[in-house]
């Protein structure tokens, strides 16, 4: 297959009457999503829609995000995802840098998107996914009209398929621009690197608007025949686990702060017992889009039995990179390997590789790596250079191929002239048994340059005072690299991926530090 098109066509092709979504109690199967996804498309091009025309989603997980992905993917334009949570001057600015033509989205999200509307100069035609407003088309309509007849377009794997935009956490979001091809060869080497077949069935309580969901929770099970349990959140966990145990889930993809709510579920010990030795139909679960605490790997793989693989990607690689095998050792604290078809390199400022050990810059090179930055030349020349997709994350690599990430190179603290990499005491704090999360970031110190600061959310029902945290690094950390303060907190804050957003506690940090200054002067 050379287009994502065809990944559905053939499947299609393959299993018409196979399930493909499920959805609460409705199911669609395979030749519906396909028939579905057609008269769309046809709808979507009598609007104006035609090749590598921009055209924004902004839906919950649904039926009608998946429809949309692949009507708009058939007619050769682009799909633009949009991140549901995203207030109003945040959806503008997606809106108005993508450029996008068309807008399909829900009633929820309409009051809106109607404010910001006639702001996107762009946007000439907003689609709701049901019937509810006059004036304003649905492509409910579309979907089950029979007389809407589509003819496919020449898609090569060049041409892009998608522009994800990055989630921000250091600025203004990006728009990485993904081929068809890039993301079918991700597609292709995460479904080797996890077995799988027709028999599985993914369930994705991860949003379908970032790049980890698409792939791995969407794509790679409709390409293998595969079936797709489609859930609006992760909350409450009991719905999740009737949703595994009544389709036979096996595959379970989360996000770290996922697996750690997991491991504090309480339930009676016969039930829990019970039901994750004997009922759980999962064989594997994978973990992405942040780094997951030894401590967490450790007590899910325990109490659950079940692989627990924890993997590494970025969203301008579509979005995979490496992954702890299926098949194999796996090694906690280590992102795994790099997945077939790409390769990964650490080097130093000036570019030069460096020994098992070191820690320097992770690099990507493969299929997967995007085309580019949206209308963001020189950010792409930066990023992307001789081929080599330029992370930003530090990382080592062991004798043995394996990859540990540090932390991020923007991240790091400078202590006197010494590194001080935040990943590092961060683990440490999340092996604290009263731990539950923490954060670490640079602050400014007359004396030092900078001077690390922890902040952490604890377990419920535990207890600890930062002094007492700060002492216990003492026992394993260098003076140099131990917090000066360690700030407990009821929560941290995040983006719409679960990623702790660094950018907000520095924020807040230096807005503090002037508040301070001012009462002062």
């Amino acid at each position: 297959m050379k287009n994502l098109a065809e990944l559905l066509k053939i499947s299609a092709g393959r299993f018409p009457s196979r399930i493909a979504l499920v959805f609460g109690q409705k199911k669609i199967s395979y030749e519906e999503l396909d028939v579905f996804s057609d008269r769309l498309a046809q709808g979507l091009r009598e609007s104006g829609i035609g090749r590598s025309d921009p055209v924004a989603v902004l839906l919950d997980n649904s039926p009608h995000f998946v429809i949309s992905y692949f009507a708009i993917v058939k007619l050769g334009a682009i799909i633009v995802p949009i991140n549901h949570m995203l207030k109003e001057e945040e959806l503008e600015y997606i809106l108005s840098d993508s450029a996008a033509r068309l807008l399909i989205t829900s009633v929820e999200y309409l009051d809106m998107v109607l404010s910001v509307k006639n702001r996107c100069t762009s946007l000439k035609k907003i689609v709701l996914s049901r019937k509810v407003q006059e004036g304003v088309p649905s492509m409910y309509e579309w979907v089950y009209d029979p007389l809407k007849k589509f003819a496919g377009v020449d898609i090569a794997p060049g041409d892009c398929a998608a522009i994800l935009y990055t989630s921000g956490t250091t600025g203004r979001p990006k728009g990485a621009m993904l081929s068809h091809g890039n993301l079918l060869a991700n597609v292709r080497a995460s479904a080797k690197a996890i077995c799988a077949t027709k028999k599985d069935k993914a369930i994705c309580v991860l949003s379908l608007f970032h790049s980890f969901a698409a792939t791995v929770c969407m794509l790679l099970p409709l390409s293998v025949g595969g079936g797709v349990v489609l859930m609006k959140s992760v909350r409450p966990f009991r719905r999740v686990l009737r949703a595994i145990l009544r389709n036979k889930v096996t595959v379970f993809v989360g996000v770290p702060s996922l697996f750690s709510i997991l491991n504090e579920v309480k339930l009676p010990w016969i039930v829990d017992s019970f039901i994750i030795r004997f009922l759980l139909p999962l064989r594997v679960c994978i973990s992405g889009a942040a780094a997951l605490p030894v401590p967490v790997w450790q007590t899910f793989q325990k109490r659950f039995r079940l692989a627990l693989l924890e993997g590494y990607g970025l969203t301008e690689a579509s979005p995979v990179v490496t992954l702890n095998p299926y098949r194999g050792v796996r090694k906690g604290g280590s992102i795994g390997i790099p997945i077939e078809g790409v390769e990964v390199e650490i080097v130093n400022n000036e570019g030069i590789r460096l020994n098992a050990g070191e820690v320097g810059e992770l690099i990507v090179r493969g299929s997967n790596v995007m085309l580019g930055y949206y209308n963001k030349t020189q950010e792409t020349q930066e990023t992307i250079k001789d081929g080599w997709l330029y992370t930003g994350d530090l990382a080592k690599k062991g004798a043995d191929g394996y990859v540990y990430i540090v932390g991020r190179k923007k991240d790091m603290v400078n202590v006197r002239g010494l590194n001080v990499y935040p990943r590092e005491i961060e683990d440490l704090l999340c092996r604290h048994p009263a731990v539950a999360e923490a954060a670490v970031i640079g602050v400014a110190d007359y004396h030092k340059g900078e001077v690390p600061k922890g902040f952490v959310v604890l377990k419920p029902d535990a207890s600890v005072s930062g002094r007492e945290l700060i002492v216990y690094l003492r026992q394993h950390l260098a003076n140099y690299k131990v917090p000066r303060v360690i700030e407990v907190r009821k929560d941290l804050p995040r983006n719409a991926t679960g990623k702790i957003l660094k950018r907000v506690l520095i924020e807040q940090e230096n807005k503090n530090t002037s508040s301070s200054e001012a009462a002062l002067s």
